[in-house]
């Protein structure tokens, strides 16, 4: 199986690159073309709509960067981690779960997100 806690800290990467075409490029280093992405805000299907929900993210929490929080947690070839969204050090205004599934060539091929901490709105 693949380097996971790479992987993982290679998705995170993926959601904090601001630029899109870094980004894009990001994203396909990381997830196979037909990913398949969901938590409870959406569910989107391949590199660009993943790349357009990431950068969507981005300019809703903006100055806010993606963190692993703990290390991933994996068998075969399902993968756990928690990630934070946060101003540098800062305590996390956003706490997230994901499940990802990797696929046979090592990249991520489908995620179901959670969130666990939401700021009010």
């Amino acid at each position: 199986m693949t380097d996971v806690k790479n992987l993982i800290d290679g998705y995170i990467a993926a959601w904090n690159e601001t630029d899109a075409d870094a980004r894009a490029k990001k994203v396909a280093e990381v997830f196979v073309e037909e990913v398949e992405y969901t938590d409870p805000l959406a569910s989107v299907h391949g590199h660009a709509e993943l790349s357009a929900l990431i950068g969507g993210a981005q300019g809703q929490f903006a100055g806010l960067t993606f963190r692993l929080a703990g290390e991933p947690d994996a068998h075969h070839d399902v993968v756990r981690f928690t990630w934070e969204l946060a101003a540098g050090g800062d305590e996390a205004l956003v706490v997230g779960f994901d499940v990802a599934l990797i696929a046979p060539d090592g990249r991520i091929g489908a995620v179901a997100g959670f969130l666990d901490k939401v700021p009010a709105m």
